[in-house]
C-alpha cells in the first residue's frame, strides 16, 4: 500500500505552455528545437491521446513528455453554428473544470474596400479567443462581466483554443476579444502570442489584435513586448463620466492618462453604441475632438442583447449613421460599423457567458468582409 503521506503527482501540463516545456527540456538537456515539431504533431492530430507518435524525438524527450505533459489539457465539449454558417461558437472545458468560449468567424475579404477600391483576397477566418474565465472589469453591457472573475488561463490554454478551432476552419486572424481582460493576464497573453507567431502556427503579428479596456501599465510595455501586434481599446465613451457609468473599472484608468499612454501608438478604438447613453451627435463631436490628433480607426459596435440583466438598448441605424458621418466628415477619422455575427448563438460581441444552444444550426452561408482586415 502506498504511504498516505506520499504527495500526489502534479497534473500534467499542456504541451503548449511554452515557458514550462522549454524549462523542462533545458533541465533535461534536450534541445528546444524539438518543441515546434511536437506542436506541429498535435496541431495535425488534434485528437491524439498521447505524444508517443511525435516523430524523431530523443528517447529522453518521450519519457519527459509522458511524465509531465499532455497534448492538450482542454476539451472541446460542444460547438454551435449560426444559421448563416458564418460563425461557430466553441465551448471548451479546461483542466480545472471551468469552461470558456471561443468563436470562429468566416469572412470574404473581397467584399470589403480599401481607399474606395475593391480589395483582393478571398475566404478568411478569424478566431476570437478568451484569456480568462469570467472578467473583473464588470462592464455593464457585457455578458461576461456578469460572471465575475474566476481564473486566468495559462498560455497553453489560450493556444489550445486555436488548436481546437483549426478543426473547423483555417485560421488567419486571431482577436483577443473573448472572455476576460487580456492585459490582466499579461504574461500568458505575451507567451501565447509568441507561440502563435512562431512555428508551426506562423500567424502574422499584424493579424493579431488585443482588446483592452485600458490597463495603462500593460499598454506602456505592449509595443516593446509584442511589436506589430494590433491594439484595440474598448473606449465606449467620449468622456470619463460616461465611461465610469458603463465601465466601472474605468475609475482606475482616467481617460486623460489612458490617452497619454496611447499617444505614440496606432490604435483601433472600439465604441459600443448604446441608445441615449453615448450615441448622440454631441458624443460624436466629443469623440472626434478626443481622437483628432491620433492615428486611429474607430469601430462602432451595435449593442448585442444580453438578456434581462441589462437595461441598455441598441442604437437606431439612423443614430449610428449620423455618428459615423460626424467622425468621418468633420474629423476625418476612419470609422467603420461592425457587422455583427453569431447573435443567434450568443456569439457576438459582449455575449460570451459560457452557454451554447443544444443543436448545431444549418443554413446557407452569407460571407462577410473581415473587420479584422482593417489597416491603419
Amino acid at each position: 500500500m502506498a504511504s498516505s503521506s506520499a504527495a500526489a503527482a502534479p497534473p500534467r501540463r499542456s504541451v503548449f505552455d511554452a515557458a514550462y516545456i522549454r524549462s523542462e527540456f533545458a533541465a533535461a538537456g534536450i534541445s528546444a528545437h524539438f518543441i515546434p515539431l511536437i506542436w506541429k504533431h498535435v496541431l495535425q492530430n488534434p485528437r491524439c491521446g498521447d505524444l508517443d507518435g511525435v516523430p524523431s524525438l530523443p528517447k529522453a524527450a518521450y519519457a519527459l513528455l509522458r511524465l509531465k505533459f499532455r497534448p492538450t489539457t482542454s476539451t472541446l465539449t460542444a460547438a454551435a453554428d449560426s444559421k448563416d454558417r458564418t460563425t461557430t461558437k466553441l465551448l471548451i472545458r479546461l483542466q480545472n473544470g471551468e469552461s470558456v468560449e471561443a468563436v470562429v468567424m468566416r469572412y470574404d475579404t473581397r467584399l470589403g474596400k480599401y481607399d474606395g477600391k475593391p480589395r483582393s483576397g478571398g475566404l478568411r477566418s478569424t478566431l476570437c479567443v478568451s484569456s480568462q474565465v469570467g472578467c473583473k472589469m464588470g462592464c455593464r453591457f457585457c455578458a461576461t462581466g456578469t460572471m465575475g472573475f474566476k481564473s486566468n488561463l495559462s498560455s497553453g490554454e489560450i493556444v489550445e483554443q486555436l488548436v481546437h478551432a483549426s478543426r473547423y476552419s483555417q485560421i488567419r486572424n486571431v482577436v483577443f476579444m473573448g472572455m476576460g481582460e487580456p492585459m490582466n493576464n499579461y504574461n500568458a497573453l505575451v507567451e501565447a502570442i509568441q507561440v502563435f507567431t512562431g512555428s508551426p502556427f506562423q500567424l502574422s503579428p499584424k493579424r493579431i489584435t488585443v482588446s483592452t479596456v485600458g490597463i495603462i501599465h500593460a499598454i506602456n510595455k505592449f509595443n516593446d513586448d509584442l511589436p506589430n501586434v494590433n491594439l484595440a481599446v474598448s473606449l465606449h465613451a467620449p468622456d470619463q463620466d460616461i465611461r465610469c457609468q458603463i465601465m466601472p473599472a474605468a475609475r482606475a484608468f482616467p481617460l486623460a492618462k489612458l490617452m497619454n499612454a496611447l499617444y505614440k501608438q496606432t490604435i483601433f478604438i472600439e465604441y459600443i453604441m448604446l441608445d441615449g447613453v453615448n450615441d448622440q451627435e454631441q458624443h460624436a463631436h466629443q469623440l472626434g475632438k478626443l481622437l483628432e490628433t491620433f492615428k486611429a480607426v474607430v469601430n462602432l459596435i451595435p449593442f448585442n442583447p444580453i438578456g434581462s440583466s441589462s437595461n441598455f438598448k441598441t442604437s437606431t441605424d439612423q443614430n449610428v449613421k449620423k455618428f459615423q458621418k460626424v467622425l468621418r466628415g468633420i474629423y476625418k477619422i476612419r470609422t467603420t460599423v461592425r457587422q455583427e455575427m453569431g447573435q443567434d448563438i450568443a456569439g457576438a460581441c459582449g455575449q460570451l457567458v459560457v452557454s451554447l444552444p443544444d443543436e448545431r444550426s444549418a443554413g446557407g452561408a452569407t460571407l462577410l468582409s473581415d473587420i479584422e482586415d482593417l489597416r491603419i
